[in-house]
């Protein structure tokens, strides 16, 4: 008999393990720093992972397991974590990839984030976005973003997510999160009822459809503050796939409201440290400058990367290369790690070149 699920989560915690792969016919995989390892355990079977389902999932759960074949929920071990839960199908068999939730949630601080960041909280109103691939750290900065938030200013936040990840405790703010699936059935319908409820700050959990895109920029436009993620690898990406969202005839209007109520992207990646000692994140900041703006309404984004680069005193706005840079010089990571993750090597090398004359 396998493991019990509780007995692979506490392990999971215990070896400081991000995600938990759960596949039939093989042991538990864990996701250490960012690199799969097997585990010493007993091979999975059928049954296991339907003990499990049933441990996690409500009965309304395991209905729309098995209309939609895939769910996301949320599941908590009192005393060890909570826990994102992917559950699916695969060659006909259940699967699960679980990712874990501190209860504790890090500072803006505590992240090491740009400066930057801080601003964008401070912010009374407009859109700002976090952006990168899965598992590189959104969920973490959003919910940083949102806590500084909450002990600093008297706010109604409310959030729409799928599943609730981060759970907030009421501070100066007022917090009020719906999970998608269990309080609101989409995340457009909970957008369209949530100007009744007295916002200040709309946390949407991913940005998924054109609905949810021009409701999200509605609101921004209306004074609220609008934070939300996207599965893309940088800030000229993510204008592109927003404006990409709506037909071609409404593009032109599109690039005219975001270069008016964009305030800010972050786009980041974690990098294993130098020292094994976990991650560190590396991060990409663009700014609504105006000449950031004025590439927006031209469609000119294939050059807002230069425009980044070259605002970093100005306009506090780092590209990812740049902050790679850094971390290197400072020792946190190693070249190899930063040239795993760099979107342009050769800017990268450039950099190096130019504060080492032995780099090669």
């Amino acid at each position: 008999m396998a493991s019990g699920l509780k007995e692979l989560l506490q392990i999971m915690v215990e070896r400081n393990a991000s995600d938990l792969h759960l596949k039939v016919g093989r042991p538990p995989v864990l996701r250490i720093h960012g690199t799969l390892a097997a585990t010493e355990l007993e091979r999975i079977k059928p049954n296991d992972l339907e003990d499990y389902l049933f441990e996690i999932l409500s009965d309304s759960d395991q209905e729309r397991l098995r209309k939609m074949r895939g769910i996301d929920v949320a599941y908590s071990v009192p005393g060890v974590s909570r826990f994102r839960v992917n559950i699916f199908f695969q060659r006909g068999t259940l699967a699960m990839v679980i990712r874990t939730i501190p209860f504790d949630i890090a500072s803006i601080d505590d992240l090491h984030l740009p400066a930057k960041v801080k601003e964008f909280a401070d912010m009374n109103s407009g859109l700002v976005l976090l952006t990168g691939p899965a598992g590189s750290g959104k969920s973490t900065t959003l919910a940083a973003i949102i806590e500084h938030i909450n002990h600093n200013y008297h706010k109604q936040i409310i959030t729409i997510e799928d599943p609730i990840e981060f759970l907030f405790r009421d501070d100066k703010s007022s917090i009020v999160q719906r999970e998608v699936g269990q309080d609101t059935t989409t995340f457009a319908e909970g957008l369209r009822m949530i100007f009744r409820q007295d916002p200040d700050v709309i946390v949407i959990g991913e940005m998924r459809d054109l609905e949810t895109i021009q409701t999200a920029m509605s609101a921004a436009e209306t004074g609220h503050l609008v934070l939300s993620t996207l599965h893309t690898l940088d800030c000229a990406q993510t204008i592109d796939r927003i404006v990409d969202s709506f037909p071609q005839a409404q593009q032109r209007q599109v690039r005219i409201q975001l270069s008016q109520v964009f305030r800010g992207i972050i786009a980041q990646r974690l990098v294993p440290r130098a020292d094994g000692q976990g991650r560190v994140g590396a991060i990409e900041v663009m700014t609504n400058s105006p000449a950031v703006a004025d590439l927006l309404l031209e469609g000119k984004t294939h050059e807002i990367y230069e425009t980044i680069r070259a605002s970093v005193e100005n306009f506090g706005m780092q590209t990812l290369e740049q902050s790679l840079v850094s971390l290197v010089v400072y020792g946190e990571i190693s070249y190899d790690a930063a040239r795993s993750v760099a979107q342009r090597i050769s800017e990268l090398d450039a950099a190096l070149r130019a504060l080492y004359t032995d780099f090669i």
